[in-house]
């Protein structure tokens, strides 16, 4: 019998090291979103028929992510030069102009006219469904380069659902072993921004920081105390509507005044990171009426 005991090269010292990161299974992803989503609407008061409008949008990101064909995954040779040149392996500049994409959007556009909506929002999916390939490009690029138009957030919200899913697909064919660390702040799978982070409550991880990007849905580690926005830690403050209790709170940094909210799922482990973000909209008025200026990306959120 081999009694040879073989180190574990994930733990450091006898502490388990973090994974970089957890890449997402978009129909878990979204079917828990869509959860999420309706929870929060049966307790929303007079946000819960956006909340439930968009746990309807989600449930169809969840059930597209199962119906639609294959995403095509990234080359190998794509990916080994990525993590050479510690950089993203999905090319996000390249998105607006991809097939898949494109086919992704019409067929999300098609089965989203079938949800009960408001009336803006049946008015801004027919302008997109309706919409040129030079317009249509101009909407996904803003997506894709984590901005949208303070003027124009309608459309903007369904083609972003229409990325989520997307790049949740194509986030899934990759190996979260091949990933390498960018930089803070920035998602070492696609390349964009944190919608929030999350202090963990799983086993194994529990009370680190993971943050969640707020187009492709991966979680990647992140030290926790710093800007996620410009990297510091000299001046990290924390703000929230309720007590010092609340398990969602802005994180602000005194130095580039950003903040990004984050969640305490260490306390409340069914907090979902783009749901709750929507649901704490109460802390984007409250952040709204200071110097610091929102550092987090959700299409679901414009505008605050």
């Amino acid at each position: 019998m081999n009694t040879t005991i073989q180190p574990d090269p994930s733990v450091i010292g006898g502490v388990p090291v973090a994974p970089l990161a957890f890449l997402p299974d978009p129909a878990a992803v979204f079917d828990k979103r869509a959860g999420r989503f309706a929870f929060l609407a049966d307790h929303g008061g007079n946000l819960a028929p956006y909340l439930r409008f968009l746990g309807d949008l989600t449930a169809l990101q969840a059930r597209l992510a199962r119906e639609l064909p294959a995403v095509t995954p990234l080359p190998p040779e794509r990916i080994r030069i990525a993590r050479e040149s510690r950089m993203p392996p999905i090319d996000r500049a390249a998105l607006a102009a991809d097939e898949g994409m494109h086919a992704t959007l019409d067929r999300f556009l098609a089965e989203a006219a079938a949800l009960e909506m408001p009336e803006p929002a049946r008015l801004a999916l027919s302008a997109v469904t309706a919409a040129g390939i030079a317009d249509r490009h101009w909407l996904l690029d803003n997506i894709l380069s984590d901005r949208i138009p303070e003027d124009s957030a309608a459309p903007h919200l369904f083609v972003g659902a229409a990325v989520q899913l997307h790049l949740a697909r194509l986030a899934a064919t990759l190996d979260a072993k091949e990933l390498v660390k960018i930089r803070t702040g920035t998602c070492p799978t696609c390349g964009g921004r944190p919608a929030t982070s999350s202090v963990m409550g799983a086993a194994g991880i529990e009370s680190t920081r993971y943050a969640t990007c707020g187009c492709c849905a991966t979680q990647w580690n992140e030290v926790r105390v710093v800007c996620l926005c410009c990297g510091s830690n000299a001046a990290i403050s924390y703000r929230s509507v309720e007590t010092d209790e609340a398990t969602v709170k802005a994180e602000l940094c005194g130095d580039c005044n950003s903040w990004v909210k984050i969640l305490y799922q260490v306390k409340n482990p069914s907090l979902e990171p783009i749901a709750d973000d929507v649901s704490s909209l109460g802390l984007d008025m409250l952040m709204k009426d200071t110097p610091f200026k929102r550092g987090g990306f959700n299409p679901f959120i414009a505008g605050y």
